[in-house]
């Protein structure tokens, strides 16, 4: 896995990855800091109206932004949304007022926005061999999942010997050094086959995505992952605290057990993946994941809480589990559109993956605390196993394999006529201006 990093560009690329990640989790930290700064008892409301925010911004921003920056060079891209987002961190110590943080986050959010689906959609034409993507999306796993780790870590290192306001700081360096690595590359250039007005533009990724089957299934089980690990996220805290009267440090000991679940579940897939297809494992995984948590609700409201012993492993279980999910979506994104709407594809699924975020947060927090942790936990693996099924359902087996169609509507001299040996042919399947709808049969 570590040969894929010697390439000259992927190699700087992911750096610029980790340096921004290390800057966000110190913003992070700060964050909140600087919310009990300016709101006391309530910054737990700030912080959770920040949270919305980008949420929201996600949702709703990424596709509109992805279509606004369609035409522009991806470089210019990456690097304009990384000294947006630094100018932003540079004025977060220098506020005075709750709305002005949330201003701040909603711009710095909507540059995130733009920045991460370019960035990923970057990356399968930087490594065109699937199996170096491969471990470039493991790669990446592992340092999302090192930063949680991490961040606070340093925060607290360097909480010792400043103040917090100088976090910020830490942050701007963060994406300022990410744009400069971004700088030192020569990324591939693509060109569109043909201008697209703002409107078509705006929503084809999401109809890509939506008309293409096993997309369909990915988006399902990211409602899946969601659900369970929204849990994880939220009420750990509260179980760790509440239920086995643990310490901040036992606390962290969980979170490192999902951490480092999801971390061997990253270093062991793509030599997984090359024995096992994509299907098999994201569909085998968000059932274990669904399964998991639902038995496990089920035995905290019948039975009590396990031992502590027992928790973390399942913490250890879930966090790979949820690993062996959304790791390989990039494998399947990639398949699934031309390198021109790459972008607009990426841009999809991190609006709609975040979609189910928006939805399994509040549900979490919700359910935990009205309903008690079990049923809590009980329900989301129920919901998990609802979606698995349908996932299962959108996404049949075989999907990925040429396709027998005809195209009616195409002139006899077409290009693809011509390069596919007449109206009736067969090919792999992909939604473009040639394919608008899925077949349904061969």
């Amino acid at each position: 896995m570590i040969a894929v990093l010697l390439h000259p560009v992927f190699g700087r690329l992911f750096a610029a990855q980790v340096v921004a990640l290390l800057g966000t989790g110190l913003l992070t930290v700060a964050l909140g800091l600087l919310a009990y700064e300016l709101a006391g008892a309530r910054a737990g409301v700030v912080l959770g109206a920040a949270l919305t925010i980008k949420m929201v911004a996600y949702v709703g921003l990424s596709p509109v932004l992805g279509a606004l920056v369609a035409h522009w060079p991806r470089k210019a891209v990456l690097v304009g949304t990384d000294l947006v987002r630094a100018a932003v961190a540079l004025c977060l110590p220098f506020v005075s007022e709750v709305w002005q943080v949330y201003a701040l986050v909603f711009v710095l959010q909507a540059a995130s926005a733009t920045f991460t689906p370019a960035f990923q959609a970057t990356i399968p034409d930087v490594l065109p061999e699937e199996e170096d993507y491969t471990r470039a999306l493991s790669l990446s796993r592992l340092a999302y999942d090192l930063e949680n780790l991490l961040s606070p870590a340093l925060a607290g290192v360097l909480l010792l010997v400043m103040s917090f306001h100088w976090l910020f700081l830490g942050t701007v360096t963060g994406f300022l050094g990410s744009a400069v690595l971004v700088l030192s590359v020569a990324l591939p250039r693509t060109e569109p086959r043909r201008q697209r007005p703002f409107r078509e533009r705006l929503t084809r990724g999401i109809r890509i995505y939506l008309a293409t089957p096993r997309l369909r299934g990915l988006l399902a089980l990211n409602f899946a992952a969601a659900a369970v690990g929204a849990f994880v996220l939220v009420n750990s805290v509260v179980i760790v605290r509440g239920v086995y009267g643990g310490s901040e440090a036992d606390l962290a000991l969980a979170m490192a057990g999902f951490g480092g679940g999801s971390m061997v579940m990253a270093l062991v897939l793509p030599q997984l993946l090359h024995r096992v297809s994509d299907r098999r494992v994201m569909m085998q995984a968000g059932a274990g994941l669904s399964m998991l948590a639902l038995a496990a609700g089920l035995f905290v409201v019948l039975l009590d809480a396990p031992g502590w012993r027992v928790f973390w492993l399942s913490w250890v279980a879930v966090g790979a589990l949820y690993a062996a999910v959304l790791t390989p979506a990039g494998r399947l994104l990639r398949r699934s559109a031309h390198e021109e709407d790459r972008p607009a594809i990426f841009a999809a699924q991190f609006a709609l993956s975040h979609a189910c975020w928006l939805i399994a947060y509040p549900f979490a927090g919700w359910a935990g605390a009205t309903l008690g942790l079990g049923a809590a936990l009980a329900l989301a693996g129920a919901a998990g196993v609802v979606a698995v099924v349908l996932a299962g359902r959108f996404w049949p087996e075989g999907s990925g394999a040429p396709i027998v169609h005809e195209h009616p509507d195409l002139p006899p001299d077409h290009p693809h006529l011509k390069a596919h040996g007449g109206r009736r042919h067969a090919h792999v399947f992909v939604i473009d201006d040639e394919h608008r709808a899925w077949p349904t049969q061969g």
